[in-house]
């Protein structure tokens, strides 16, 4: 954004409005940034970052090249996974002094699959205020492009790196009727094709959101059974950030048949087919032989 782009938008009637609006000092503020799109900043944001004594982000380098995008500089304080709850200790000593500090992650609404989370519950239990800025977010964005008719959704975020525990994750959501939404690094996603093809019926349909809001943004839907070929096609469908959403099952498979395979699942991970089934009928009452045959497909065999 040039500075002749930037006194533009500082000069707008609405962030004007925005100026005159309350922000409470010794407030911690989770601002939504874009997943792509630079220009997808809210002014309410934008404003924000501008007033704040510090902000709190995942990379600083990221976010210091976003802020240079405003024409802002504010001092960074580093808060990514692995320092998280030592990060909240010295920034609650900095809200008790009064001042306002804003947490961003790379990329959306922190603490959704993003660091965030730790500080958050740590400045509450402080007894400090914490105010949301909403914004982008990659499963909503993903969702709302999909045309997949479910108005419910079951956020997963990221499964497991290791085969074994990806297949039993997925196994224990394949009674789940809602929407379920993924996100996946491009170098797993030909994996992540193949783990769910493997766990879900071939004909429900999944939805592949690559580089949302960016240049090469692509969103396609098809039968899970044409996923990994779809994927194979093309080499640049290996690249950039993905957002996958699965059909649920089917909305009139019974409640107890659910909660029975759930149970199932993850018994299988430790027992024998059989103990399993045996275990999960006296837990649920249904019946053992119709769990066993379930095991059976579970695991694949005759």
């Amino acid at each position: 954004m040039t500075v002749q782009e930037n006194s533009f938008i500082a000069n707008l009637p609405i962030m004007t409005e925005a100026a005159h609006q309350v922000y409470p000092i010794a407030t911690l503020y989770v601002v939504a940034t874009p997943i792509g799109n630079v220009t997808d900043i809210s002014l309410r944001a934008l404003h924000l970052l501008g007033i704040v004594d510090a902000v709190a982000c995942e990379d600083t380098r990221n976010t210091a090249h976003l802020l240079t995008r405003f024409g802002l500089n504010k001092p960074l304080i580093a808060a990514h996974q692995h320092n998280e709850r030592e990060v909240a200790q010295s920034l609650i000593a900095r809200l008790q002094a009064g001042e306002r500090i804003a947490l961003v992650s790379d990329a959306g609404t922190p603490a959704v699959s993003d660091p965030g989370a730790r500080i958050v519950d740590a400045v509450r239990d402080a007894g400090l205020r914490v105010l949301p800025l909403p914004g982008a977010s990659a499963a909503i964005t993903a969702i709302s492009a999909s045309g997949l008719l479910n108005d419910q959704f079951y956020f997963v975020g990221f499964l497991p790196a290791k085969a074994k525990q990806r297949e039993t994750m997925l196994q224990s959501l394949s009674g789940i009727t809602a929407t379920m939404v993924f996100y996946e690094a491009p170098h797993r996603i030909l994996d992540c094709a193949t783990a769910l093809a493997a766990v879900f019926e071939p004909s429900r349909q999944v939805v592949f959101a690559r580089e949302l809001t960016k240049l090469f943004e692509e969103i396609h839907r098809c039968p899970l059974s044409e996923a990994e070929a779809w994927i194979r096609a093309d080499a640049h469908r290996e690249k950039g950030e993905f957002v996958i959403l699965l059909e649920g099952a089917p909305a009139e498979q019974d409640a107890q048949d659910v909660e029975a395979e759930r149970i199932l699942n993850i018994l299988l991970a430790e027992c024998s087919v059989k103990q399993a089934a045996s275990l999960a009928a006296q837990i649920t009452g249904r019946k053992k032989n119709a769990l066993y045959e379930r095991a059976l497909q579970l695991k694949g065999q005759e």
